[in-house]
């Protein structure tokens, strides 16, 4: 007699077949993670967007500076009391390494040298690298005032 056990009990598709339930479940799982994501990021975007208005105006200068790419850069270290021209040192960041280190450093500076425009201390720098948005949202919705920059 030439019984095979296995004919009658494909155990092979049994443990690889995917129950259409399943995958349904998880897609929709999948989904709605992604949309709260969606939602609370771009919730922490705007909040950003009016933190740095507010910054800029605080500052003297027109709050619609802060949403224009790179310009915004520009402005920011003006207001940070460093040269605009350093924004050609963050194009040394495409050097692998020395180009990070250099962006680094004027992103210290940068921090720093906001800080001390509104009259904050050494741990606020720190809050500001560590911790940018928060850091900024609290320089932009706080009553912190501009006192200017040391030249």
């Amino acid at each position: 007699m030439d019984y095979n056990y296995y004919d009658n009990y494909d155990i092979w598709n049994y443990a690889t077949e995917i129950d259409s339930t399943t995958t349904a479940t998880g897609l929709g799982v999948f989904g709605a993670m992604f949309i709260v994501y969606l939602v609370v990021a771009i919730i922490i975007a705007i909040l950003q967007i009016v933190a740095m208005w507010k910054i800029f105006t605080k500052a003297g200068e027109k709050g619609w500076k802060s949403i224009i790419p790179i310009y915004n850069i520009v402005v920011l270290f003006k207001i940070s009391g460093l040269s605009p021209w350093l924004i050609l040192v963050y194009l040394a960041g495409i050097i692998p390494f020395i180009g990070w280190i250099a962006c680094f450093i004027i992103t210290i500076m940068q921090a720093n040298g906001l800080a001390k425009s509104f009259g904050k201390s050494t741990a606020y720098t720190v809050g500001l690298i560590f911790l940018a948005p928060i850091f900024y949202m609290i320089l932009g919705f706080s009553k912190a005032e501009y006192i200017g920059t040391k030249k």
